[in-house]
């Protein structure tokens, strides 16, 4: 239990165990688990012995409670962290009781660097709340909490001046960390009548920039996929979020389809805590492009736990995974190229050579070479952004997939959400860089000074293999670094080879005329 004097004891608490048990029911009572009624699943763990669940899957969550389905066609897991939900409740004053129930926090991970505090009680104080946690002895342990006032409300479409608009809303305000929520309607359907309850939704979420881990300004990237809530609330949409899964976060998080509120708002593991976050959500009258993308990428997240790929923070990224599935779909989300392959040849001797490491020169040299839509997230972000509202226009300027004509049929409206971050003791975030160039202008010159956050290793088990193990990319010369050293080398035989025949030449015509005798 956190040492906050603002929480009570489990013990002083259980007298109010007669008051609490209204408020709070189980998390798959009712509702929504994105695109599907949450009474579809059943709560289990990762220990589960008849879940239809990946066994590799359920490795990652054995002691987390789960969502699993109660029949075939739906995500094989949901990672729920909690059993148990309050809903629309106010915190008290100093925090120890959610309505009529005593309130304690979910512990905080050693690991974390930030945790919830005096300001964030404030913060959440202002607003009803709902929460995920544990219900047990007459106590909630919440895990998560989620603002109510944080909805879609439909309003006058607003449009962007202009393409180079939309990278400008997210670095706005210096990316809006302490920021007020907002929503803005930059894109309306002609005639419709702007009532989103009910609707489907297929949303593209960009998180920031950290504001205390130099490794982490590029962002992070999800696709969401759910239903408009009555009130406009879309906190029980399902996130498709990709992580590392053979490193321990220092946060708790784990690669997983995951509800919104959890993956924004959890105490540990909620992005909002360490950066503010943007998304662009398409209301949808029809669910068919957000149900083909969730179809899709639960088959990737089941070759993902079965180690058929990894992860890799270049080729396979949050990014590139979830922009690739939506090119399998057929949306030709335009690409941007890469960084610079000439740039990359430098950048691989000089990062090789001062590091002293062949694998340092091909980590760095992968990057300059990524196409840059895969590689950073703002950049995804902003293509797909700028690439719905051309398809909506009529501007896309190429023949239409069958994907892409669906889509454009089926938007209603297209939204912008500006998402703060909740104050904490953590210091807060900016926008997310967008190239190379702007992430060396904001880490120090001197790598020694970088704030880094060390993670573990998670090693997979071998049992859990269905086949050998991906080849490990062993560090090696990319061709055309050897190219350039082979150019190299040539030019520097060729040059030594002048300058000796220079120098035999000085020699000759320097010596003295031989006399005939």
């Amino acid at each position: 239990m956190p040492k906050n004097n603002y929480f009570l004891s489990a013990a002083w608490a259980a007298l109010f165990a007669g008051h609490a048990s209204a408020a709070v029911h189980p998390a798959l009572a009712s509702g929504q688990l994105g695109l599907y009624p949450a009474a579809d699943f059943r709560l289990a763990s990762g220990q589960c012995q008849d879940c239809p669940t990946p066994r590799q899957a359920l490795w990652y969550f054995r002691d987390e409670p789960i969502a699993v389905p109660r029949a075939a066609g739906e995500p094989p897991l949901v990672w729920l962290g909690s059993p148990d939900r309050i809903d629309d409740a106010m915190l008290a004053p100093d925090g120890s009781r959610l309505g009529e129930v005593p309130l304690q926090l979910a512990p905080k991970i050693a690991s974390n660097r930030s945790w919830f505090d005096a300001r964030s009680l404030a913060f959440f104080r202002q607003r009803e709340v709902s929460a995920r946690g544990t219900m047990n002895s007459g106590v909630f342990t919440a895990r998560s909490l989620w603002p109510r006032d944080f909805v879609l409300a439909p309003s006058a479409a607003a449009p962007l001046k202009s393409q180079d608009e939309l990278a400008g809303w997210v670095q706005a305000e210096h990316g809006g960390a302490r920021s007020a929520y907002a929503t803005r309607t930059v894109w309306q359907r002609p005639g419709s009548k702007g009532a989103w309850a009910g609707k489907p939704a297929l949303a593209v979420m960009l998180n920031g920039a950290q504001g205390d881990d130099d490794e982490a300004y590029g962002g992070h990237f999800a696709i969401a996929t759910g239903r408009v809530g009555p009130q406009g609330e879309w906190s029980d949409w399902l996130v498709n979020n990709f992580y590392n899964l053979d490193s321990v976060s220092e946060k708790g998080i784990v690669a997983s389809m995951v509800p919104m509120d959890s993956y924004l708002m959890d105490l540990n593991s909620g992005q909002q805590y360490y950066r503010p976050s943007y998304m662009l959500v398409a209301v949808l009258r029809d669910a068919r492009t957000a149900a083909a993308y969730q179809s899709g990428i639960q088959d990737v997240f089941t070759h993902f736990y079965k180690h058929d790929f990894t992860y890799k923070h270049a080729a396979a990224n949050c990014a590139g995974i979830s922009i690739d599935m939506l090119r399998k779909l057929g949306w030709q989300v335009p690409q941007r190229g890469p960084t610079g392959r000439v740039t990359a040849v430098a950048a691989y001797g000089y990062m090789a050579a001062s590091d002293r490491s062949l694998q340092s020169g091909q980590k760095t040299y992968d990057y300059f070479t990524e196409e840059q839509t895969r590689l950073y997230p703002a950049v995804a972000f902003d293509a797909i952004g700028r690439d719905l509202l051309a398809l909506l226009d009529g501007q896309a300027g190429r023949t239409l997939s069958a994907y892409e004509q669906q889509l454009r049929d089926d938007v209603e409206a297209v939204v912008l959400v500006r998402i703060p971050q909740v104050p904490s003791s953590r210091a807060f975030g900016s926008a997310p860089v967008y190239s190379i160039a702007e992430y060396r202008e904001r880490v120090p010159a001197d790598r020694s000074k970088w704030q880094i956050v060390p993670t573990p290793p998670r090693p997979f088990p071998a049992a859990l293999r269905d086949g050998p193990a991906p080849a490990e990319d062993a560090p090696m010369l990319p061709l055309p670094v050897l190219g350039t050293l082979a150019g190299l080398g040539a030019a520097g035989t060729g040059a030594l080879w002048r300058l000796r025949l220079w120098l035999r030449r000085r020699k000759l015509s320097a010596a003295p005329a031989v006399r005939s005798p």
